[in-house]
């Protein structure tokens, strides 16, 4: 660890641009990224904080051809998207650049060509993957096939979603061209590969001695198991028409594989910003006193710890990460996240339904941050959070003291008169919570300093239910100046502290408080007891949190529902066609149109009921095994269509003289195929 930097670069997981952002982006990404970003600028840190859109590769190209547009209208599309989410939602970023910029593309084919001038790559002529239907050759997500590690049907051609491995096309069982659907041959064609074997030495001192202490279990245990399993070359290049040109003669018609193209979009990005700030680039990423720090998901590890650092040591001049705090997974009400299909919540439609409620999304996702372990987002756990910690800790105790300032004293700070034992210890204990909070912050425990934050909110709620400035005020209006004086220490605290986490609700604290951004200090906190001075006129109170209502809730609720349906539907094959029949079998089927008369369930059996129905040419019993659907109040008065002349059968001692003819719908459920039209007879034929 590098101990007291002289700045610090900050990456966060540059997103595709094939969809808009996700609770799982934020929640894995960008979200603890922004915390340690503001965090560090609260303490006078030089911070350069960067990320992009990563406009290359196959699921660009794959977006383009599923929605008939052009790669580069996809990439226009979506980067608008997202980088205005980023903005909405206050994601801090110094620079948010774009991998299709002139200078992405100058800077990636620069260390392409170091480190293959150096001799650093394997030239090889291999077999790869090819669809000769499509004319071409299939990179690694136009390929999907069974994992030969899970046995998972549909895995990836560079990546098994299912358990995580990371894969090579032809490493997959029975593969099939996303393309055409076709089974890809084998076809020859020329590579560049890393060699990243010859980092193992490199990698097992760096990381697995160098960094056993300090770096995640999560993510030190997956590097580790990687690199005792044998690295092997990594392939550089691949055979696409979208990305960025391999710049060495006989490369004609290749492009840089994206997972060596995209990291170097945090280097092209701290250029760009730099040009723009008249700064030198070079010592964010070239010193070693400067702390790099990489914010990803799980699923990016491998780049970020094997291959991208094996990439920096071989070109030779640059600083490694210092720590990669890679997240795991966050779910969504108890299913994995899905962009293909539609299973998110989506950031740009969040900050539509829910205005002015960043804040509360923030503070879910940090409460319930999957920094060790899966977690899981409900919108349910999302309202509690919202109405019982939010507003009910966080906002209940700011609008107490804020509308009792204003109510007994207009609003000016009173001189506090002599303080008592629980006045000392309470604004002693509130110079603790600085130091406690950055020691998590700092050890990227997210969660653990969201919680510390909130517990100043509790110790002020805790001073107020103990005094009682409201009931003391009738007997001892001069006590309560000291109450409300040490009120406020807490709030103008609260203030500071809960900026990096809910950066929308510490402007609207700065406005009531009427100070100016940066006027208090995070190291004022734990050194002075005077953070907001006698005679101070503050601002009038605001609400901070609105309550979320079911209604709202159940809204979103509803869209997750529709979206499991359309899934389902789309998802749905058709039984395949039964046997040929002839016309004649098929006259031989009396179909009559029914009404049932009466209905009731089977004794002891959860699947029948037991239905009378007027067929038109009598009245009869059928034994029907749609119990589990259907009610028999609700099937009372049915038009129906019925196989009239179909066999008797004794079911469990009922005789049933006829069938009901039934259908399912994408989820399973029964319907009826019946005659809708007004004026059909009970015994019309259907032919």
């Amino acid at each position: 660890m590098i101990k007291n930097p002289k700045r610090y670069t900050i990456t966060a997981a540059l997103p595709y641009t094939n969809g808009p952002i996700h609770i799982g982006h934020l929640a894995g990404v960008y979200v603890p990224s922004d915390i340690y970003a503001r965090y560090l600028r609260m303490q006078g840190k030089d911070v350069a904080f960067m990320c992009g859109s990563d406009e290359h590769g196959v699921a660009i190209s794959m977006k383009a051809k599923k929605e008939g547009i052009t790669p580069q209208q996809v990439i226009d599309k979506y980067d608008g998207i997202i980088r205005q989410s980023f903005i909405d939602f206050g994601i801090s970023f110094d620079n948010y650049s774009r991998t299709s910029s002139k200078i992405h593309h100058d800077t990636a084919q620069e260390f392409f060509k170091k480190l293959y001038d150096n001799g650093d790559f394997i030239e090889e002529v291999t077999e790869q993957l090819y669809d000769a239907k499509a004319n071409q050759f299939l990179a690694d997500r136009f390929v999907i096939g069974t994992c030969p590690k899970c046995d998972n049907p549909e895995a990836y051609g560079d990546q098994c979603e299912k358990c995580g491995s990371t894969l090579n096309a032809t490493d997959l069982i029975n593969p099939k061209s996303t393309i055409t659907g076709e089974t890809p041959i084998m076809k020859s064609t020329k590579h560049w590969f890393l060699p990243l074997n010859r980092y193992e030495d490199f990698l097992k001192e760096w990381i697995l001695e160098g960094h056993k202490n300090d770096w995640k279990p999560n993510v030190y245990g997956q590097v580790k198991s990687w690199i005792d399993g044998g690295l092997e070359p990594r392939a550089v290049t691949r055979d696409l028409d979208w990305g960025i040109d391999v710049p060495v003669e006989g490369a004609e018609g290749k492009k840089l594989y994206v997972w060596f193209d995209a990291p170097i979009g945090y280097i092209s990005a701290t250029k760009e910003w730099a040009t723009r700030e008249g700064k030198d680039w070079e010592p964010y990423w070239k010193d070693e006193e400067t702390k790099l720090v990489h914010f990803i998901g799980k699923d990016n590890i491998v780049f970020h710890c094997i291959i991208f650092p094996a990439m920096l040591k071989a070109e030779g001049s640059y600083i490694l990460p210092d720590n990669v705090p890679a997240n795991e997974f966050l779910n969504l009400e108890g299913n994995k996240l899905s962009t293909s299909k539609n299973w998110a919540v989506w950031l740009h439609e969040y900050l539509q339904d829910f205005p002015g409620k960043q804040d509360a999304l923030r503070y879910t996702l940090t409460a319930n941050a999957p920094e060790s372990k899966d977690n899981d987002f409900t919108w349910k756990d999302f309202q509690a959070r919202n109405n019982n910690e939010l507003a009910s800790i966080l906002g209940n105790f700011v609008n107490r003291v804020i509308v009792l300032t204003n109510k007994y004293y207009d609003g000016i700070v009173p001189t506090p008169n002599e303080f008592s034992e629980l006045d000392e210890q309470t604004l002693t204990e509130l110079k603790a919570y600085p130091e406690v909070i950055a020691s998590s912050i700092e050890r990227y425990r997210f969660r653990e300093a969201l919680g510390e934050m909130m517990n100043v909110a509790r110790l002020g709620n805790k001073y107020l239910t103990e005094t009682e400035p409201w009931i003391t005020i009738k007997e001892n209006p001069e006590r309560v100046k000291t109450q409300m004086y040490v009120a406020l220490q807490i709030t103008t605290a609260l203030s500071v502290l809960c900026e990096p986490f809910l950066p929308f609700t510490a402007d609207k604290l700065r406005i009531m408080l009427n100070k100016k951004e940066d006027e208090i200090k995070w190291a004022d906190i734990s050194s002075n007891s005077n953070l907001l001075e006698s005679n101070h006129k503050i601002g009038q109170a605001e609400i901070l949190f609105s309550k979320v209502e079911d209604e709202e809730i159940q809204k979103q609720i509803d869209k997750l529902e529709a979206t499991k349906t359309a899934n389902k539907m789309e998802n749905t094959t058709a039984e395949p066609q039964k046997e040929t029949a002839t016309f004649d079998d098929f006259t031989k089927l009396d179909l009559r149109v029914g009404t049932i008369l009466e209905a009731e369930k089977m004794p002891k059996a959860n699947k029948l009921l037991v239905l009378k129905v007027d067929t038109g040419i009598d009245v009869r019993t059928i034994v029907s095994g749609i119990a589990e659907h259907f009610s028999p109040e609700e099937v009372i008065g049915k038009r129906v269509t019925v196989l009239v002349n179909l066999a008797p059968r004794a079911l469990r001692g009922v005789e049933s003289a006829g069938m009901i003819l039934m259908t399912n719908l994408p989820d399973g459920k029964l319907v009826f195929v019946n005659p809708d039209t007004e004026g059909v007879m009970n015994g019309g034929l259907i032919s």
